[in-house]
C-alpha cells in the first residue's frame, strides 16, 4: 500500500541569514519528525553554522522527485538558495534582502502548488528589507499578497491562550480609524472559521477587547465601542456566533474572564501580544489565518546579538512545527 501521500512535508525558511534563523533551524535535527522537513536556505551558510553549533548534523540536498520520508534525528534536507553577499553573524546586509524574500516566495508557492503542506518561518528583519528598497511590513502582509488574499489575520498562540489582532503593524495613531464594522466583521469571520478548520473547535468562543480604556466607559472615553463594536457584535451574536465583549483589556486576561474562551481578539498589536508573550515567550507560535496555506512562525525576532553563539533557543520554532502538524491533522 502506498502511504507516501500521507506523510506531510513542511517547508522551513531560514529567515534573516545574519540572525538566529539558521541556528534554530539546525536544532530541528535534534529529533525525529512524523513529516518530511525541508529547510529553505543557503546550504553553505547552514554548513558553516553547523560546523560549530551542530557538528553531527548531516545536510542533504532535497530532491522534490524523491518519495517523501519522515525526517530523522541528525539529518536535514536543504533546498539551497543563493545569497546576495557573504554573511557575518550579527551584521545585517541589505544585499541579502532578496534572498530572504525568495525563501518566502518559494515556500508559499510550494504550498499553493501542493509541493509542501505547510510552511514555517524563522524571523526576518523588516528594516533591512526596506533599506534594500523593497516595501515590506511583515510576513503576514507579504504572504497575503502572494496568495491574493486581501485580509489576513495574525494570531499568536501559547498554552491556554490564543490572541488574534484586528490590526497588525500600524502606528498607534492610525489604529482607531481602522476600527470599523466591515474590518471587524471580516476579522471575526476569519477567526471563527479558522478556529473550526485548523484547530478543530466546532463552536468557538471569541472574546473581543474594546479599543479604549474601560472599553470606552459607556462612551465617555471614546465612542468606538458604542458606535461600531456593540452593534456589530450584537448582530453577529444573533447570527449564532459566540462572542463576548467588547471587554476592557486590563481585566479581560484574568482567569475568570478567560474561562471557556477559545481566542481573544485584540484591536492592535501591543494591546494583546504583551500579555501573551509574558505568558509564553519562547514557546508561543505565530499563526497566519485567512490564507489558503498553513503558515506558522516564531514569536521572536532575529536576535542578532545571539547569532552564531549557540545560545539561541529553538523552542518557538519547534512549537511552530508541532502546531503546523496539529493544524494539518485538524484539517484532515
Amino acid at each position: 500500500m502506498n502511504t507516501e501521500h500521507r506523510i506531510p512535508r513542511l517547508a522551513v525558511t531560514c529567515g534573516e541569514p545574519a540572525g538566529i534563523g539558521p541556528d534554530i533551524v539546525l536544532d530541528m535535527a535534534g529529533r525525529d519528525w512524523p513529516a518530511e522537513v525541508v529547510v529553505l536556505g543557503n546550504r553553505r551558510l547552514l554548513a558553516s553554522r553547523a560546523s560549530s553549533l551542530a557538528p553531527g548534523v548531516e545536510l542533504a540536498d532535497w530532491d522534490p522527485a524523491t518519495p517523501r520520508m519522515p525526517s530523522r534525528r541528525g539529518r536535514l534536507l536543504v533546498a539551497d538558495e543563493p545569497l546576495g553577499a557573504e554573511v557575518v553573524a550579527g551584521q545585517l546586509d541589505a544585499r541579502n534582502a532578496p534572498h530572504v524574500l525568495r525563501l518566502l516566495e518559494r515556500a508559499c508557492d510550494g504550498c499553493l502548488a501542493g509541493d509542501f503542506d505547510a510552511m514555517l518561518t524563522a524571523p526576518v528583519q523588516k528594516a533591512v528589507i526596506n533599506e534594500a528598497g523593497i516595501p515590506f511590513t511583515g510576513h503576514t502582509e507579504f504572504l497575503a499578497q502572494r496568495c491574493g488574499i486581501e485580509h489576513p489575520v495574525m494570531m499568536l498562540a501559547t498554552s491556554g491562550l490564543r490572541v488574534a489582532l484586528l490590526t497588525t503593524h500600524l502606528p498607534l495613531r492610525a489604529v482607531a480609524d481602522q476600527v470599523q464594522a466591515p474590518l471587524l466583521r471580516t476579522t471575526i469571520d476569519i477567526l471563527h472559521r479558522d478556529l473550526q478548520r485548523h484547530f478543530g473547535i466546532p463552536d468557538p468562543v471569541i472574546l473581543v477587547l474594546g479599543l479604549n480604556p474601560h472599553a470606552g466607559e459607556s462612551g465617555h472615553l471614546g465612542d468606538e465601542e458604542q458606535r461600531v463594536m456593540i452593534p456589530l457584535l450584537d448582530l453577529l451574536k444573533a447570527e449564532g456566533l459566540r462572542l463576548l465583549g467588547p471587554l476592557p483589556a486590563d481585566t479581560a486576561f484574568t482567569p475568570t474572564a478567560l474561562a471557556g474562551v477559545d481566542a481573544v481578539l485584540a484591536m492592535y498589536h501591543d494591546q494583546g501580544l504583551p500579555v501573551l508573550k509574558a505568558r509564553g515567550f519562547g514557546e508561543a507560535v505565530n499563526v497566519t489565518l485567512g490564507l489558503p496555506v498553513i503558515r506558522t512562525s516564531v514569536d521572536h525576532g532575529t536576535a542578532l546579538d545571539l547569532a552564531g553563539s549557540g545560545r539561541a533557543s529553538p523552542g518557538s520554532l519547534i512549537a511552530a512545527a508541532v502546531q503546523a502538524l496539529e493544524m494539518l491533522g485538524a484539517r484532515a
